[in-house]
């Protein structure tokens, strides 16, 4: 790469395997461009699809300056994202098997507390209660619960480390001084969105979120739709689950997230 003429300017699609590529090629390209894969479809789509013709597409979009470029986070804030989703998806796995152990209770007929059901001293206190329960479903029951125990000793462990980053952490402090927002909320915004001010206004950043209706409009009428469930945004999942701020103006919210 280094006997490559200059200056040389490099695009591509984002996909799983950009971040490792784009950090190799780094050093070497005057420039790094990434194309957002699904307004990349939208712009190029055709019934030939190769990795040459792709390629081909890229270059000239690239060369008439419309390629429809994403934001590249830096490697020290992919990497902790990168963390963080791992540590989604073990709470996603506690909360299967959650259901599990639920659902072989109820298999059997087993009566339980619903609320106290995932208390580990109550679950073993069931455990040493419950009659008529088949042995192969007791087992599964026990390796259920102590793989739920690991799970959360993970996602606390994998959370403390993201928070003490010192990267982050006068950032994630600061987000959590507004009511309602926890530490994981606050991990998310940090993480998933980065630098703020990378948003020339706060109708970007609600559109980052995934948080507006579609727009429709076509013979001087205007029609929006509902937020869109397709590929369904990280910060709006956190932003739906969390009902205890909707006391707080969203352009309010975002607002003060921009200005720290």
């Amino acid at each position: 790469m280094e006997q490559l003429p200059r200056p040389w300017t490099v695009a591509m699609e984002a996909t799983m395997f950009t971040g490792w590529i784009y950090d190799f090629i780094k050093p070497y390209a005057d420039d790094i461009k990434v194309a957002h894969p699904e307004m990349l479809k939208a712009i190029t789509a055709a019934k030939k699809k190769t990795i040459l013709s792709d390629a081909q597409k890229i270059c000239d979009l690239l060369r008439v300056d419309l390629l429809p470029e994403c934001f590249m986070a830096p490697s020290e804030l992919r990497e902790l994202r990168r963390i963080l989703r791992y540590r989604n998806h073990i709470v996603r796995t506690a909360t299967q098997t959650k259901n599990k152990i639920s659902g072989l209770l109820m298999e059997v007929g087993a009566e339980y507390n619903k609320k106290k059901l995932h208390g580990k001293c109550y679950f073993w206190e069931l455990m040493d209660t419950i009659e008529h329960v088949p042995s192969s479903v007791s087992e599964m029951l026990k390796l259920s619960r102590s793989n739920l125990e690991i799970f959360t000793n993970i996602q606390k462990k994998l959370v403390r480390v993201l928070k003490e980053n010192p990267l982050i952490r006068e950032r994630v402090t600061r987000l959590q001084t507004i009511g309602g927002v926890g530490e994981v909320t606050a991990l998310t915004w940090v993480l998933e969105v980065g630098e703020v001010e990378r948003f020339g206004a706060v109708r970007q950043a609600v559109s980052y979120c995934g948080l507006c209706a579609a727009q429709k409009e076509s013979g001087g009428k205007e029609s929006r739709g509902p937020i869109s469930k397709n590929e369904i945004n990280i910060c709006k999942l956190f932003w739906l689950r969390r009902q205890n701020l909707h006391h707080i103006g969203i352009l309010n919210w975002l607002k003060f997230m921009k200005g720290n």
